[in-house]
């Protein structure tokens, strides 16, 4: 296995692991573990952020990764990723939200904030593992040229 490979199932684990967290953390509230409910959510908030860096790092420094699926597939593919794209967007800026709402102590909008934002979540994890499934076990394709490269290239 190359480093072209370890680093997305690196990523993806680190998204899996956080939304594992997120429900963990949605049932030590629902049970009234206060405390636990926080040191679950910042640990799952400290998974997706080691998620964003690996991914950021690894576009800039190695390049993204190319569907090589059967080409009847690509447009699907390509409205699915862009689904995700969208909705890991959305997710990031609730959850950031939530956060900053949980740390003001604003409780009662970090509840309805809080519901929305794991739903959220849990849609991004599930699309964001999808793509990898799709991109590195289903039809394992070439990644493109780094960032950096075509920047300064």
């Amino acid at each position: 296995m190359s480093l072209y490979d370890v680093f997305p199932m690196i990523s993806t684990s680190f998204i899996a692991l956080s939304a594992i967290l997120v429900a963990i953390g949605w049932r030590f509230i629902i049970q009234g573990k206060r405390q636990a409910h926080e040191r679950t959510m910042l640990a799952a908030a400290v998974a997706a952020t080691l998620f964003f860096i690996i991914y950021v790092s690894r576009t800039i420094f190695v390049g993204n990764t190319t569907f090589n699926g059967p080409e009847s597939l690509k447009t699907v593919y390509l409205i699915f990723l862009l689904f995700h794209i969208v909705l890991a967007t959305v997710a990031a800026v609730f959850g950031i939200t939530t956060l900053t709402l949980a740390f003001r102590r604003s409780f009662a909008k970090h509840r309805q904030w809080g519901r929305k934002t794991a739903v959220i979540w849990f849609a991004t994890a599930t699309t964001g593992i999808t793509v990898y499934v799709l991109l590195y076990l289903c039809y394992p394709g070439g990644h493109t040229k780094p960032v950096i490269d075509a920047i300064f290239g």
